[in-house]
């Protein structure tokens, strides 16, 4: 008797240590009952990838008006020109006069998604930019014209309308503020033109600064992203668009970048409003806080973004901001560091008063600033860079850290953050990361300083620059658009 009492009470008591075992793992954080990795992505690849595009865009582009580079050489005395043969056939005639050479064709492919059932498509803008035609390939095997109904270069993207009317398989918009590091996510396009590719992998990291822009702050995953991925969608679990698929690291593998669509919702929604992006404009000139600054500005901690210079006339001059200030908060948001004022301010309604509130020789103080409106040659945004639209150049302000970012010991010149395709800077073989030191023998000291230069530069005519790449230096002619 007293051995079957002993093993009721054992056996209760295991019961009870169950129990409360499992009453414990219920209580544990998300993180530690995840569910497992699902076993097949099968049914919600069936469901996203009929809004999955093929994007196909055909562009002309401009042929150099000169022929094939003949050179005189040492020639015996009263032989002529052994070459006048060949330059004549290649270069049209006696004396070398240039041929003109026929526009070249040029086909490309992307991604992109169908965000809306009327037929409109969000892809990415370096996909379109450009393009004579673009053509949709979708899957079920239809293939429909569309016109580009507005770019943004500032974030990389475009929007889309389809040119037949109808009712197209869309997919929904999540949230991806939600998001978290380790979050299944998938990869859909069409890399190296393989359409209907799916890749699978996590949510590696959020808030990445690549350089890419002004407004930088994608999602990187290591779910393979490869070319003709562009603008294609990162999905999550429950078949929401949470990403654009837009970069890559060229030297690593599983590192891929898509720009949140919190971020391409906003300027999705101005592209099919307007055909372009209306964004709030500061006038200043920002760098980051960096531990040595901070010592120097009497902080404790590096945090917000220091005022390098600011715009004559602009909105923060008018306000009282001043060289050497550090903002702190904007409109009630604190500014952690000097990469989310420039998305704060263009998020910003022109025109809305708000308050700024900074440091000043360490001690705090609020102005009210009415926000601008961010043209599209305006001579500084909050941190954004200066366009010349013109030349196909973006430019930036050389600031010590980008300085010494770069290798440079000098803090002369400016920077050149993007060069777009097909454009002047293009032809002359300007690159991202170069830095223009000097223009027709004038010495840059800033982007007022080259913008006076380029502006007296006729239409047709050409400038010298001299341009620091890496460790050397070289010279540049810049040609002028006729």
């Amino acid at each position: 008797m007293h051995s079957l009492v002993t093993r009721s009470k054992r056996h209760q008591a295991a019961v009870l240590a169950l129990l409360l075992m499992g009453a414990a793992l219920m209580c544990l954080p998300s993180v530690a009952r995840a569910a497992a990795p699902p076993a097949s992505f099968a049914d919600l690849v069936a469901k996203v990838s009929p809004a999955v595009v093929n994007i196909r865009v055909e562009k002309t582009l401009k042929a150099p008006v000169r022929g094939m580079p003949f050179h005189r050489g040492s020639q015996p005395p009263g032989l002529g020109d052994p070459w006048e043969f060949f330059r004549r056939f290649f270069e049209g005639g006696p004396g070398g006069r240039p041929m003109p050479m026929p526009p070249l064709k040029q086909k490309a492919v992307g991604s992109g998604v169908i965000v809306d059932p009327a037929g409109y498509v969000l892809t990415n803008n370096h996909v379109v930019a450009g393009a004579d035609k673009v053509t949709v390939h979708l899957k079920d095997g239809r293939t429909i014209p569309a016109e580009i109904k507005g770019l943004d270069p500032k974030t990389d993207l475009a929007l889309l309308k389809l040119k037949k009317k109808g009712t197209y398989p869309a997919l929904p918009l999540g949230d991806s503020d939600q998001l978290r590091v380790g979050d299944w996510v998938l990869a859909v396009g069409n890399p190296f033109g393989l359409e209907n590719t799916v890749t699978a992998g996590i949510v590696s990291a959020k808030g990445r600064v690549i350089g890419a822009g002004p407004y930088d702050d994608f999602i990187q995953t290591d779910a393979s992203i490869n070319p003709g991925n562009s603008g294609g969608p990162l999905i999550n679990l429950k078949g929401e668009v949470v990403g654009i698929n837009t970069a890559i690291v060229a030297q690593a593998q599983g590192i891929g970048f898509a720009i949140p669509i919190n971020l391409a919702r906003k300027v999705m929604e101005q592209l099919k409003a307007h055909g372009r992006v209306v964004r709030g404009w500061l006038g200043i000139y920002i760098q980051p806080v960096t531990k040595e600054l901070a010592g120097k500005f009497g902080l404790k901690k590096p945090h917000g973004a220091l005022v390098a210079d600011v715009v004559a006339g602009g909105p923060a001059e008018k306000a009282g901001i001043k060289r050497g200030d550090i903002i702190t908060a904007f409109d009630g948001q604190a500014v952690k560091d000097s990469h989310e004022l420039p998305r704060m301010v263009a998020h910003t309604k022109v025109g809305k008063e708000v308050k700024v509130r900074l440091l000043r020789q360490g001690k705090p103080l609020t102005v009210t600033v009415k926000i601008g409106e961010l043209k599209q040659e305006a001579s500084a945004g909050a941190g954004a860079p200066s366009g010349q639209p013109r030349w196909g150049l973006e430019l930036q302000e050389l600031t010590p850290d980008l300085a010494h970012s770069l290798g440079l010991e000098s803090r002369r010149g400016v920077v050149i953050t993007r060069v777009l395709p097909d454009s002047p800077a293009a032809q002359a073989g300007l690159r991202r990361g170069d830095v223009i030191l000097e223009a027709d023998h004038h010495q840059v000291k800033g982007i007022a300083e080259l913008r006076s230069v380029l502006s007296k530069v006729k239409k047709g005519g050409s400038v010298l620059l001299l341009v620091r790449r890496g460790k050397n230096t070289l010279f540049v002619v810049m040609k002028s658009p006729a």
